[in-house]
């Protein structure tokens, strides 16, 4: 089948700001005597940053009031918007930029689907910004991942509909988004974790745009 339209998502996908995210929470967790596990962060992958923090809380076991979790939200961008200030092309993650020439030479249109409310910070950062078509990002949907609603309103931003998009993703909630939104899905990451994506791929080194067709 041909297909139209890639939609990415972003941390994990096409930079890694995972270490920053982890970074940001563990500096937070410092306030209730929390210490954020590698594992754990794991399972805050794609989801938005309010869900995060009441797992963060629920592993915690700790009560926190409204007041607090909003200080709380403001304090952990506040720290992650620093980490990533410092972010620069060299943190594109490998085979990307091949990846991406390769799909705007065949004529692939292009959209960013992510729950994260900095991307368009990350993407001026590392000079990916020109590549995208369109951006759906955190600040224009209100349901998180495994919802689809970040990519079908790429899908919608493109002009595409849901069976012409192909989605590259690293989290299971993001697996879980794009199939509910009735798309194709390609994994980033490890087949043992990764559940139900149409393939799996450990970066984009180990793919190339005519494979695509054979999904």
């Amino acid at each position: 089948m041909t297909y139209k339209a890639c939609l990415f998502d972003l941390d994990g996908v096409l930079v890694d700001t995972a270490i920053y995210h982890f970074q940001a929470w563990r500096t937070l967790g410092k306030q209730f005597d929390f210490e954020l596990s590698h594992e754990q962060n794991e399972g805050l992958k794609g989801i938005s940053r309010v869900e995060s923090l009441e797992k963060i809380l629920h592993w915690a076991h700790y009560q926190a009031t409204q007041e607090q979790k909003e200080r709380w939200l403001k304090e952990k961008n506040d720290t992650y918007l620093e980490l990533i200030s410092h972010m620069n092309p060299s943190e594109i993650l490998p085979g990307v930029i091949s990846f991406l020439s390769q799909l705007k030479e065949q004529g692939y249109l292009i959209a960013l689907g992510s729950a994260s409310k900095n991307a368009r910070i990350i993407l001026e950062k590392t000079g990916l910004i020109t590549w995208f078509n369109a951006i759906i990002d955190g600040n224009l949907v209100t349901k998180s991942k495994p919802d689809p609603e970040v990519f079908l309103k790429g899908a919608a931003a493109l002009h595409c509909q849901a069976s012409d998009c192909i989605v590259f993703e690293d989290a299971q909630a993001g697996i879980d988004a794009a199939k509910a939104g009735g798309m194709k899905v390609i994994g980033i990451g490890s087949q043992k974790v990764l559940q139900g994506a149409d393939k799996v791929i450990s970066s984009f080194t180990d793919l190339q745009v005519s494979e695509l067709l054979h999904l």
